[in-house]
């Protein structure tokens, strides 16, 4: 069996386009990011997911088994996420790994400066 290895790259974000952003598009992505951390468990999800290295990342079934809740609502719970612009995931054959977007964290904290200074 060879080694399983994530990559996980792709998509990333850069803080220093926020600048760029009105901030009423800032507002927006702020509001729509927001909605992916307002559960605890995908706040959990991101946070097992920034805490993990690259090469360590998760695969859907080790996410599934590290929170008590079933497989079915973990998977809707990763779906907001992805959808929301938190993680992306990475196909291996029946298995799916998931990391955060590079640099979602900044991001997002420079959105929540940007939005509410409003400059």
């Amino acid at each position: 069996m060879k080694p399983v290895t994530f990559t996980c790259k792709g998509n990333s974000v850069d803080p220093n386009e926020i600048g760029q952003l009105s901030v009423e598009a800032c507002k927006k992505r702020l509001a729509e990011l927001s909605k992916g951390l307002a559960h605890p468990t995908r706040v959990e999800i991101v946070r097992m997911l920034e805490n993990k290295p690259l090469e360590e990342r998760c695969v859907c079934g080790d996410i599934v088994n590290a929170l008590p809740l079933a497989q079915s609502s973990v998977s809707q719970h990763l779906k907001v996420l992805k959808e929301t612009g938190w993680i992306q995931g990475e196909i291996d054959g029946p298995r799916v790994c998931y990391c955060t977007v590079g640099g979602i964290m900044e991001y997002y904290l420079a959105l929540i400066k940007r939005s509410l200074k409003g400059e």
